[in-house]
C-alpha cells in the first residue's frame, strides 16, 4: 500500500480540501489496486504550502529564486514494512491559478502524481524521459478523473 503524510502549511488549502489526508488516502487506495502500484509499499510526505514558501524552498535546494508548482525531494529510507521515498511540496497559489481553466482537484492530482513519480525514479531531463513520465501521469490521472487528457 502507498501512504502519504500530509502537512498543511497554508490555511487556504482547507477551503478546497477539507481533509487532505483522507483525500489522498482514497486516491492512493485506488492507485494501490492498479497493476503497476499493487505491490508498492511506499510512504511519502506532502507539504501543502504557498508561493512564498515554494520560492524559499526552490532557492534553498535548487538555487532558483522563483516559485514553482511542485518540488520533490527523493530519499530512500527502509522502514519495517515500507520504503519511505521522500517529500513533495506543492504550491496552493499555482494550483488555484491553473484551476481557473480546469478543476482544482485535477490540478492538485497532477502535481502530487508528478512529484510522486519523481520520488520513485522518473525524471524529465531528456525528451524521451519526459514523454515516458507524462504517459504514466496520464494513466494514473485516468483512474481519478473521467476526462479527456489529450491536451494535458
Amino acid at each position: 500500500m502507498i501512504k502519504a503524510n500530509v502537512i498543511s502549511g497554508h490555511s487556504r488549502w482547507k477551503r478546497f480540501i477539507k481533509k487532505p489526508n483522507d483525500y489522498l488516502k482514497k486516491r492512493l487506495k485506488i492507485l494501490s489496486k492498479t497493476s503497476y502500484f499493487k505491490k508498492k509499499n511506499h510512504e511519502f510526505s506532502i507539504l501543502l504550502t504557498n508561493d512564498k514558501e515554494m520560492k524559499k524552498l526552490n532557492n534553498k535546494f535548487r538555487k532558483k529564486n522563483k516559485t514553482t508548482d511542485v518540488l520533490s525531494f527523493p530519499i530512500k529510507i527502509k522502514n519495517k514494512n515500507s520504503l519511505y521515498v521522500g517529500d513533495i511540496a506543492i504550491s496552493f497559489d499555482i494550483i488555484k491559478d491553473r484551476s481557473k481553466d480546469s478543476n482544482f482537484f485535477l490540478e492538485f492530482d497532477k502535481m502530487w502524481i508528478h512529484g510522486y513519480l519523481h520520488l520513485v525514479g522518473y525524471d524529465h531531463k531528456k525528451m524521451s524521459d519526459f514523454q515516458k513520465m507524462l504517459r504514466k501521469e496520464k494513466l494514473i490521472l485516468k483512474y481519478f478523473h473521467k476526462i479527456n487528457l489529450k491536451h494535458f
